[in-house]
């Protein structure tokens, strides 16, 4: 793609989000473009943000499980950018109407207190450099058709990576822990929508252990010389599916020992 083109695709998804309409997938123009395109795109967007007074606060992986990497034919996660307006307090209401296609994954959340940098960052330097571990719901939504609602066209990962790799909001809630307090691998909870229980699963989904999510995009980074801060929230990637979510909706994710967290969407 061309400098003009990635900087139409992000003005287009930032619009996409403050209009709350999606528009046209990316691929569906550009069949051909890159990983590196969609990343390009991202980062443009998220600079478009930054210019109107967000900060960042942290950042988000995707696609850690083996099975969702299989289904979609890609051998690697994905990384988004976390800014201070997605994050939203536990136990709150929240206005479903300023997200596209919403949907809920229950996650861990590495806030650090040390700097990672470098090729060779670590589970154990993860853990090291590591504050606490919280439980945290993510919001994920589309700014770009899932499915294109004329030609049925489903957008494809380089489309997700350019939509800020679908993240929207994230909420923490339950009992923080320090990172070697148990064994993050057996960390689990049960996602209840309504009072019915819709998805349940372990932190082991995450590439075998949490800590590897976060290791994988301070490797990512290391080549362009970006590290990830102290203070930074890291969300370590999914281990339920997504559930959709609408107004009206209550949720209440059980990470057990750890506690649990709870909205509203009205």
């Amino acid at each position: 793609m061309q400098a003009e083109d990635i900087k139409q695709a992000a003005e287009e998804l930032y619009h996409a989000e403050r209009n709350r309409q999606p528009v046209d997938p990316v691929t569906l123009r550009f069949p051909d473009m890159e990983i590196a395109d969609s990343y390009a795109i991202q980062q443009q967007w998220v600079n478009r943000k930054i210019d109107d007074g967000r900060k960042v606060v942290g950042y988000k992986i995707g696609y850690t499980s083996r099975a969702m990497q299989k289904a979609l034919n890609i051998n690697e996660p994905d990384y988004g950018v976390l800014l201070d307006d997605m994050v939203f307090a536990d136990g709150s209401d929240i206005e479903v109407s300023q997200f596209c296609d919403p949907r809920l994954e229950m996650e861990l959340a590495f806030i650090l207190k040390e700097e990672l940098s470098g090729e060779n960052v670590s589970v154990f330097d993860v853990l090291n450099a590591t504050d606490y571990v919280v439980p945290a719901l993510e919001i994920i939504a589309a700014r770009s058709h899932r499915v294109h609602p004329e030609s049925q066209y489903k957008r494809t990962v380089r489309d997700t990576i350019a939509d800020n790799a679908g993240n929207a909001g994230i909420i923490m809630g339950g009992c923080p822990i320090k990172p070697d307090a148990r064994d993050l691998r057996w960390c689990g909870g049960m996602l209840y929508l309504n009072g019915l229980l819709e998805e349940t699963g372990l932190a082991a989904a995450v590439l075998n252990h949490p800590a590897n999510g976060v290791s994988w995009v301070a490797k990512r980074f290391a080549p362009h010389g970006v590290s990830l801060k102290p203070g930074q929230i890291i969300l370590s990637g999914s281990f339920t599916a997504p559930i959709p979510v609408k107004a009206g909706d209550t949720i209440h994710a059980d990470y057990g020992p750890l506690g649990g967290i709870s909205c509203h969407f009205v």
